[in-house]
């Protein structure tokens, strides 16, 4: 069944023994970890997580459903994650629907399916599947997001401390989500015990990550400054920055380039571009447009991307991939401007 966000979080803490499967799928593969997440904390913290691979699947593709039958070896609760799930994944997802039995819930994360591919279809078919489609939430949309984030921790949010959490997350539930717990843990809130969130308190633990401190590190990337990209991406760290937001910004801004690059290259005056460019980043616009090409910026955007994706995986090497694709794209940019 097709299911939205709400639907989702009360049959996943519910533990609705109905619903064997869930596909997880569109763009903001971020904020669909976070609910698979979701299904292993409503299991318990010593339940057992099974992690199979697409490839798998496909050649073997009643693998799934012998998964999700099988008791665990410790006899504790148990739980099957497929990431990077496609159409390769139809035959074992059908398989797993029509058993007899299943038993243990399944999350397939396929971030590239559409609503019309046949993995989508099928669980949107099925009242034993959920499927519910994940989009990168922006403005008043991740604020929202932010306040029911902060609700299930006990927090109320106040004045515009949801904005500032959503800005600072650049939008990731994920990391919304981790600051939020922490925040939590610092005012001592909890369902039962809700507290207010207030500026004071965000100024008190330093949950505002600092859009300026991530707009240096951001402009040196763009602008070929792997030297001073360096020293930013060390400061970062300190202050204990997630890489993701770090990495979805720099997505938009090279997201943004590419779209004035575009209007340069039909004919267009750069200054006349230039002017409806937030005002803080004109200057950094102007240099990396007359730096950048449109094949060097899609090929910058790919990197980025899949530091993003490398980032998020299972057992990943953490900053080490985002400082890598970072300073990659200054060398890029330093390439360029020689």
């Amino acid at each position: 069944m097709k299911a939205n966000l709400n639907q989702l979080t009360r049959a996943i803490d519910s533990g609705n023994p109905d619903i064997r499967l869930y596909v997880l799928y569109g763009p903001d593969e971020a904020g669909a970890r976070d609910i698979a997440g979701r299904v292993a904390r409503a299991l318990g913290p010593d339940a057992e997580r099974v992690d199979l691979e697409p490839a798998l699947l496909k050649a073997s593709p009643g693998r799934l459903a012998d998964e999700a039958a099988s008791m665990s070896l410790f006899g504790t609760a148990r739980h099957i994650r497929v990431a990077g799930a496609g159409e390769e994944s139809v035959a074992a997802a059908t398989l797993l629907l029509s058993a007899e039995r299943a038993g243990n819930p399944v999350v397939l994360l396929a971030p590239t399916a559409k609503a019309t591919s046949a993995l989508v279809k099928l669980a949107t078919g099925d009242p034993r599947a959920m499927s519910c489609v994940f989009y990168v939430p922006e403005g008043g949309e991740a604020d929202k997001i932010a306040t029911s984030i902060a609700r299930e921790q006990g927090l109320r949010t106040m004045g515009g401390t949801a904005a500032r959490i959503a800005l600072a997350a650049a939008g990731d539930r994920a990391v919304m989500t981790r600051e939020l717990e922490k925040i939590a843990l610092y005012l001592d809130a909890a369902p039962e015990r809700p507290r207010e969130l207030d500026d004071a308190a965000l100024d008190a633990i330093g949950a505002d990550l600092g859009d300026s401190e991530m707009s240096r590190a951001i402009d040196a990337a763009i602008g070929g400054g792997p030297d001073v990209l360096g020293e930013e991406l060390a400061r970062l760290a300190v202050a204990g920055v997630s890489p993701i937001p770090l990495l979805r910004q720099l997505v938009r801004r090279l997201m943004s380039l590419a779209e004035l690059r575009a209007e340069i290259d039909n004919g267009a005056n750069i200054n006349s571009v230039i002017e409806r460019v937030f005002f803080r980043e004109r200057v950094t616009t102007a240099a990396a447009l007359r730096i950048w090409s449109a094949p060097k910026i899609s090929d910058a955007i790919d990197r980025v991307r899949r530091a993003e994706r490398a980032t998020m995986a299972p057992s990943n090497a953490g900053t080490v991939l985002s400082d890598a694709a970072m300073l990659g794209v200054a060398r890029m940019a330093a390439r360029q401007r020689s």
